[in-house]
């Protein structure tokens, strides 16, 4: 469910899902099958690699509370000869979001925070648009996706180069998307506030609480939400799109200003210890890291997502968690993609005390869900009970296909003829809004560019479509998906302001000339 979710549906949802878990139970987990399906994932894996689903990946399996198996498989780079290994690190994207959830439950489990803390008490100069829900919110309403915030807000600033405070105090510009509490609605910027808001409690940024709290007990030397560390890794895997039929190294992801919510990145080394603390309830290496009840607030259901896209069976948010009744007892889980990049997968089995991480370096593929899902058929049924890759995969190609559809429709076939253009000089000027900040645009050889963000540092060419409409191309990887830049002049023929497309998905990219 991607939309506002209201709270009698939410009831409804849950009491479907008391019943679920009433008849789903745990299934023991034999060790000569999970040694069998250990030998089929590897092979999987492998072919994957070798049939150019991606350029490389790596897996980790954790059970009773032990390391099953640690692989890699495959290329950091395309055109380069460095293999992946289990020491390789990822960017995790969304994957983030879970391994924050542990951090903030053990600020919980400290006494400095509680999931029900108000960001009003916290970090009083983070706000919402309206006043009670400023007054309201919580971290546990953050970290479930019920703030009112729709999913894009911040988003479109963090793609023109903005900071995450610049971002997280522009966020009260932004109009909700529902009710407080009442929808789902599933945000970057919104978990960031939440996790930076319960790093203050603590005297510390949220890089150094998370190695602090969570990284350094548990040995996690190659994991960290600094982009700048994972820039400095030796040993790193870069992120793949596809051009035409080849995966290609094409940009850099820079997620600093969403760290929370998707900045993390580690290897599937550090992340099978992560998960045996998650699995143990808060125990790692017999030792209590994490009260269990407050790693247990984690894992319960808060907000109704609707069945899982394949299986059908019904799921919900937690907090930073996505939560899954299946027949086999519950399992937690959550995804990682970025759209330039990266595809990531944690997916547990509390009750069998069984986990998989699978980390890839393409975007987009369904072999993360693909692999898992045909290794817990292996480990409960003996056998793989459906192709789960294609089903995924079309999942995953088709995210952007709405959006490609109607920028086809919209632009494909310019006007014939089209309406001229003014003279450069009508629209070239400053022009400036209360959310997006600052733009200019400027003229050089026939050529008008629009720069946004701080410093102007993101700069589109622009290219005249019709009339007073031009076009520019913000994502490389998505050169089929133009944005739009649509002037409105005054009566003089100057323009007065131009609306940005993509930043207007709240109705806040229209910009009034200043200059």
């Amino acid at each position: 469910m991607n939309r506002a979710t209201r709270s009698l549906a939410t009831a409804s949802a849950l009491a479907t899902s008391a019943l679920v878990v009433g008849i789903a139970s745990a299934e023991p987990v034999a060790e000569d099958r999970l040694a069998a399906a250990l030998v089929t994932l590897e092979s999987m894996a492998a072919k994957s690699v070798a049939d150019g689903a991606v350029p490389g990946l790596a897996i980790a399996v954790v059970h009773d509370d032990k390391v099953a198996s640690l692989k890699g498989f495959g290329l950091r780079q395309t055109g380069r000869p460095e293999t992946v290994g289990v020491d390789t690190v990822f960017q995790l994207a969304s994957f983030s979001k879970p391994i924050s959830s542990t951090v903030v439950a053990a600020m919980v489990g400290k006494h400095l925070i509680g999931w029900d803390s108000r960001i009003a008490d916290l970090a009083p100069d983070y706000q919402l648009r309206d006043a009670y829900p400023s007054q309201q919110v919580t971290v546990r309403d953050l970290f479930a996706h019920r703030s009112g915030l729709p999913g894009s807000a911040g988003n479109d600033l963090e793609d023109i180069g903005y900071d995450r405070e610049t971002i997280m105090h522009r966020l009260a510009l932004v109009p909700p998307s529902s009710s407080f509490r009442a929808g789902y609605a599933y945000s970057n910027a919104g978990l960031t506030m939440g996790a930076l808001a319960a790093a203050r409690a603590s005297g510390l940024d949220w890089e150094t609480a998370a190695e602090d709290f969570v990284f350094k007990p548990l040995g996690m030397a190659s994991t960290s939400y600094r982009h700048s560390d994972f820039e400095g890794r030796a040993d790193a895997a870069q992120l793949h799109v596809r051009i035409g039929d080849a995966w290609t190294a094409l940009v850099k992801r820079d997620a600093d200003a969403q760290a929370p919510a998707g900045g993390a990145s580690s290897s599937v080394r550090d992340l099978a210890q992560w998960m045996r603390l998650e699995l143990g309830r808060g125990i790692h290496d017999g030792a209590p890291l994490i009260p269990a009840e407050a790693i247990a607030e984690t894992h319960e259901p808060v907000m109704a997502r609707g069945p899982d896209p394949i299986r059908g069976n019904p799921t919900f948010y937690a907090l930073g968690w996505a939560v899954e009744y299946t027949p086999r007892g519950v399992k937690w889980g959550h995804a990682g993609a970025f759209s330039n990049g990266a595809r990531t997968l944690v997916s547990l089995y509390p009750d069998s005390e069984l986990g998989i991480v699978v980390l890839t370096n393409a975007f987009p593929t369904g072999v993360p869900e693909g692999l898992a899902e045909s290794f817990f058929d292996l480990v409960f049924e003996g056998e793989v009970a459906r192709d789960y890759f294609a089903p995924w995969n079309a999942l995953y190609a088709s995210l952007f296909e709405p959006a490609i559809a109607e920028a086809s429709r919209t632009f494909a076939t310019p006007p014939e003829p089209p309406s001229p253009a003014r003279p450069d000089a009508a629209y070239v000027g400053t022009y400036a809004g209360a959310y997006a900040g600052t733009a200019t645009v400027t003229a050089a050889a026939g050529t008008l560019t629009l720069a946004l963000g701080p410093e102007g540092r993101a700069r589109y060419p622009l290219t005249h479509f019709d009339r007073d409409i031009f076009l520019s191309h913000p994502s490389p990887e998505m050169p089929e998906m133009p944005g739009m830049a649509r002037f409105t002049l005054g009566p003089d023929g100057t323009a007065v302001s131009i609306t940005i497309d993509s930043l207007d998905a709240n109705g806040l990219g229209t910009l009034t000339r200043v200059d």
